[in-house]
């Protein structure tokens, strides 16, 4: 018999009493508000209420460059947090919500796999408490308010062309990446080119991501710039009388949601933003109650170290005030064979054959990408483990080539098949972090604030991708000059790029250098907190590929639903 499905894994778990869960944080049931019996929302007097416990090792989850199939971070995130029971310590695990466009997708789910997952993973999966629906919701009814004063012209001077505010939906659609609206009568709107982003990438959910209180939501969603005026000043969804109701409807949102791992390690789950467009991590509300609910706070970073840990480090923990005391590097196989040059690895197809075989000199050949990210970890006074994630197409040989690798840099590095044995193949991952956390750090931003965009800029192209330097399309220069004039030059950067490599091209592996990274546009999320330069063709709504998931999903006989995977 082969090895059981995700699902069937999840469906076989024995679920504690969520109050029970809440309890062993230090929460007390006054404080949850039950979502049937899979989740539960915690309620924000929670934070005042725990802040007055001991605070936890904070831990940060992050990868090598990841093949285009992912190198399992949020397992690797899962089974480290149930690890810490098999060594004696609590754990507390924080992680993104799924979006549903890559549930319905290619990508599949993001409850983790095997025996280290976060259940019920159905639920999870499948719009959990609404969260997503209602960033949708907030988001769109600025946009449909911005459209009401292009057709009133009543009072509040947009200039039409300005507007960058697009509509938002949770699905992959690339028909809708641009439209027309406002087509018909003259009472249906005044056309104009416009579209839409899938949910995760929308700037309300950065907002919902990096708030700390319900009033500090409610003010970075009124600094929301939608475009300027015929000054060319920005105009805000204050100005615009919106964020108001936009809060109502994220009131409930801004809530973590709780879960539980198969093994019973408390998850908090919450927000989900984009990790290319935005900053990738799990929202501040739900750390800053899990810094205080355990011994140790596992949080994951989206994508690679280059991505998604530069913008833990340099956003997420500028906004929080939290500081990380260890960092894990996930790092594979199949990756570092990637990184070789020598195998071409596509979503949604089986490996190449050759990549399968025996071959440590391939591992070895991709070293300089792992190498590269421990690197950039320590660029931030964090001192980073490197989990190696068994698969089992893996030989114990590759294995030791990473583990070798790792350690000729000076870090420290652990095997882990916390997959197929749960927590109990974690165990020396668990010991290693305990480690790593106990040792003084000197965690620092790459940059400060007070630099320009340009030099915040420079600072990740050159320390922490590679690129030789920068070159700036007119109307990205252009657009910075405005930023800055208008105030907005005090705030982070937020690369946009691929996730595919370091670099800014996907088909460049390894750890490159000597490239020139192209800054084609530049953007501005005000109300979260950052201005992101854009490097590179990105898609803010994925289409579907020929065979989605969504094919094979369906609801059985019995009522249950079957090929979620």
């Amino acid at each position: 018999m082969g090895f059981p499905s995700d699902l069937q894994i999840a469906r076989g778990a024995s679920l504690k009493p969520l109050v029970d869960v809440a309890a062993e944080m230090g929460i007390g049931a006054y404080l949850l508000e039950p979502h049937g019996e899979g989740a539960a929302k915690i309620k924000l007097k929670a934070v005042e209420e725990l802040a007055d416990r001991p605070r936890a090792k904070y831990v940060v989850v992050s990868a090598i460059t990841p093949t285009p199939l992912g190198e399992g971070k949020t397992t690797t995130t899962v089974g480290l947090g149930q690890g810490f029971t098999h060594i004696g310590k609590k754990a507390t695990v924080a992680i993104r919500q799924p979006s549903m466009g890559p549930t319905f997708g290619i990508k599949g789910g993001a409850a983790g796999g095997g025996y280290s997952q976060v259940v019920p993973m159905e639920l999870l999966n499948l719009h959990l408490t609404g969260d997503m629906h209602a960033v949708t919701a907030a988001h769109n009814l600025l946009a449909a308010i911005i459209d009401n004063h292009l057709y009133r012209r009543d009072g509040v001077d947009i200039e039409q062309f300005s507007v960058t505010w697009r509509r938002v939906l949770d699905v992959n659609d690339r028909a809708l990446r641009n439209i027309v609206s406002g087509l018909g009568a003259r009472a249906d709107g005044i056309p104009r080119q416009t579209g839409f982003d899938i949910t995760a990438a929308s700037e309300v959910m950065a907002v919902l991501a990096l708030s700390s209180s319900l009033q500090d939501m409610r003010a970075r969603l009124g600094r929301i710039v939608i475009g300027s005026n015929t000054d060319g000043q920005p105009v805000t969804a204050e100005q615009l009388k919106a964020a108001g109701a936009m809060t109502v409807l994220l009131r409930e949102a801004i809530k973590p949601n709780l879960m539980q791992t198969l093994e019973n390690t408390p998850v908090l789950v919450h927000a989900g933003p984009f990790g290319n467009i935005a900053h990738g991590n799990s929202s501040v509300v739900a750390d800053l109650i899990g810094i205080h609910a355990s011994e140790y706070l596992i949080t994951e970073a989206g994508f690679g170290a280059d991505m998604g840990a530069e913008r833990f480090f340099n956003i997420k923990c500028r906004a929080s005030g939290l500081r990380p005391d260890a960092a894990v590097l996930v790092a594979t196989v199949r990756a570092l064979k990637s990184h070789s040059g020598r195998h071409h690895v596509v979503a949604g197809r089986p490996l190449p054959p050759a990549m399968l075989e025996e071959n440590p000199d391939d591992v070895r050949a991709g070293a300089d990408n792992l190498i590269k990210q421990i690197h950039n970890i320590r660029l931030h006074g964090v001192e980073p483990v490197v989990a190696i994630n068994s698969f089992p197409t893996d030989h114990d040989s590759e294995s030791a080539a990473i583990r070798e690798i790792a350690e000729e840099q000076g870090a420290r590095a652990a095997a882990c098949t916390h997959f197929k044995d749960g927590g109990r193949g974690a165990t020396e991952l668990a010991e290693a972090v305990a480690e790593a956390a106990e040792e003084p750090n000197d965690f620092k931003f790459l940059y400060d604030d007070s630099d320009t965009l340009e030099q915040k800029i420079h600072s990740v192209a050159t320390k922490v991708y590679g690129a030789e330097r920068i070159e700036y399309d007119s109307k990205a220069a252009r657009q910075i000059e405005w930023y800055e004039a208008n105030g907005f030059g005090n705030l982070p950067v937020c690369i946009a790029k691929t996730h595919l490599s370091i670099s800014s091209d996907p088909a460049l592996k390894g750890a490159p250098t000597g490239w020139v990274l192209p800054v084609r546009e530049v953007r501005a999320s005000v109300g979260a907190g950052f201005i992101y330069p854009i490097c590179g063709d990105m898609r803010t709504m994925p289409g579907l590929s020929s065979r989605p998931a969504a094919e094979v999903i369906d609801i059985d006989e019995d009522g249950e639903i079957v090929g979620l995977s």
